[in-house]
């Protein structure tokens, strides 16, 4: 029996919850091992061999370690081709580069504002940091204008790479999942046609409320 790849990091991270989101579609067995950022576990000196930026998660698949999480969807869907959902990461060079420039878009465009976003709205009030509104209102116009774009692209298809889910779709489950249900900004989404149409289908998905199940169980 193989076994299982390791998942280092707690659900609640939106990295971490992208890869896992990942290995539900895929169907591949894992296993999620705590860290406890907040003693420093993922400072530690074994940690680092698995991700040298001390950050989650880090990943290791028998023999071999990865870090950064749109790598490790990229390798889990590579590795573990024949099992799961078969076309989250294409099954061409064409379907490939429409699903990888969707990324490119969700890590350069969508992630830095939402993800700031995120911070402030939903973590800060817990860890007792006051909330800068400055930040809060540039970000929410910055990324107001992106799903604009996202807008029209999804008048266009049903999802961002074309007609089927993937890891597009996927790689944008993390952040929007706590601004829709943990802050009072779910509008940006919900309020326009197509992006709040794309939202209700990719967050319906039953690997992504697995995701969602293993976060309040956390």
């Amino acid at each position: 029996m193989a076994t299982p790849v390791k998942v280092y990091g707690p659900p609640m991270s939106t990295a971490v919850s992208r890869v896992l989101a990942c290995l539900y579609e895929k169907n591949v067995e894992f296993e999620l091992i705590s860290i406890n950022m907040s003693k420093g576990e993922h400072k530690k000196p074994e940690f680092l061999k698995l991700q040298p930026f001390g950050q989650v998660p880090a990943f290791e698949d028998e023999s071999i370690s990865i870090f950064e999480s749109r790598a490790i969807c990229r390798y889990i869907c590579d590795k573990y081709a024949d099992k799961g959902n078969k076309g989250l990461y294409g099954t061409n060079p064409l379907a490939k580069a429409s699903i990888d420039q969707w990324i490119e878009a969700e890590g350069q465009s969508f992630n830095p504002p939402s993800s700031t976003l995120v911070f402030q709205l939903a973590f800060a009030p817990r860890m007792n940091i006051k909330q800068d509104k400055v930040l809060i209102r540039q970000n929410e116009e910055k990324l107001s204008k992106v799903l604009d774009i996202y807008e029209k692209r999804l008048g266009e298809a049903r999802f961002l790479a074309g007609d089927e889910f993937s890891l597009a779709d996927l790689s944008h489950l993390p952040n929007t999942q706590y601004l829709v249900s943990g802050t009072d900004k779910g509008n940006l989404f919900t309020s326009r046609e197509n992006v709040g149409r794309w939202w209700d289908e990719i967050s319906s998905r039953d690997s992504w409320k697995k995701v969602v199940d293993l976060q309040k169980g956390a």
